[in-house]
């Protein structure tokens, strides 16, 4: 399992990228996308050959109050087939429910039902036996399943291989390497993508990889992991996402050699759309306070919160992370 697989030439057909630009961007703006921006993002996904296309989350409308969050905090079936009708499309559509915030067994239909294809379990390890249990109730009403395992930096070798044991004996495809904290470097982030790798050879499973931008290496992290058979890339416009957000769709289109991947709709979306957000004055992205919570394997929501307060006193509170330690 040292072996790259392939070269920086090679086309990877089991390479499958995933737009996670409403999901985990819609935590910098509470998910108030318009309409418009979501549809132009699904047209120009489709055009730049992107496997697949996350709308957000399936939050429970009991734990989050629907009239604080935009449309894409709970995607509602009607909410995304206004967008995206039958999804007449070679792109998938997915959506993430999150372990113990989500109401699963009343908010989702049958497959057969729904236009959504895949529904991606997130979860801390701790969480393994209810996210298993998810993963069982989405595969029986059909749908394409992942489990993406927050924080993965700060779990120990052996909740590691226990977590993989058990995810590998579920009926999950993909099983997501997830750097929450943006602290992976690309040889600690190899040497866990060949752990995961070793445990998806054995029993058939898929390994997917997200990364954070805390230390500008997301990019660096999902190429490096892919090289050793990472298959399933998750990626933003612009690396819109929570804090220092996440590898920029961009850079990994104009990465990967397979023609069907186009980079000339994505770049007339981020003039028209993207910019526009950013100026608008919706925050994410690399800066120092998030450099020293991935740096200090830490998560980043002191560092959101110093970037709310518009501070500037890094020095500050790099002091008060390493008092905090």
């Amino acid at each position: 399992m040292s072996e790259r697989k392939g070269n920086l030439m090679s086309v990877r057909s089991d390479v499958k990228v995933l737009d996670a630009t409403i999901r985990d961007g819609g935590l910098c703006n509470n998910f108030e996308f318009t309409d418009e921006f979501v549809t132009e993002l699904y047209k120009s996904n489709i055009k730049s050959g992107v496997d697949y296309m996350e709308f957000g989350y399936k939050a429970s409308k009991t734990l989050f109050d629907p009239s604080k969050f935009g449309k894409w905090k709970f995607c509602n079936e009607e909410d995304i087939r206004a967008i995206v009708g039958d999804n007449v499309s070679d792109m998938k559509i997915a959506v993430m429910a999150d372990v113990g915030r989500c109401d699963f067994k009343t908010d989702f239909l049958p497959k057969s039902e729904s236009v959504i294809d895949m529904v991606r379990v997130a979860c801390y390890i701790h969480q393994i036996p209810a996210a298993v249990e998810m993963i069982e109730y989405f595969h029986q009403l059909g749908y394409e399943t992942t489990c993406n395992i927050m924080a993965i930096s700060q779990a120990n070798t052996d909740q590691v291989e226990e977590a993989l044991t058990m995810l590998c004996q579920s009926h999950v495809d993909v099983i997501y390497l997830v750097d929450s904290y943006g602290s992976l470097y690309p040889e600690n982030a190899a040497k866990l993508a060949k752990q995961y790798l070793q445990f998806a050879d054995e029993y058939g499973k898929k390994i997917g990889f997200h990364g954070h931008n805390n230390q500008n290496l997301a990019f660096a992290n999902t190429i490096e992991t892919m090289s050793y058979g990472v298959s399933y890339l998750d990626a933003t416009a612009m690396g819109m996402g929570r804090g220092a957000g996440n590898c920029a769709m961009e850079l990994l289109l104009g990465f990967l050699k397979n023609p069907k991947y186009s980079l000339y709709s994505l770049l007339t979306f981020v003039e028209n759309y993207m910019i526009p957000l950013k100026q608008s004055g919706v925050v994410w992205g690399y800066d120092l306070q998030y450099m020293l919570t991935g740096q200090l394997n830490r998560h980043p929501r002191e560092a959101m919160a110093f970037t709310a307060d518009e501070r500037s006193d890094y020095c500050e509170f790099y002091k008060s992370l390493l008092d905090n330690f």
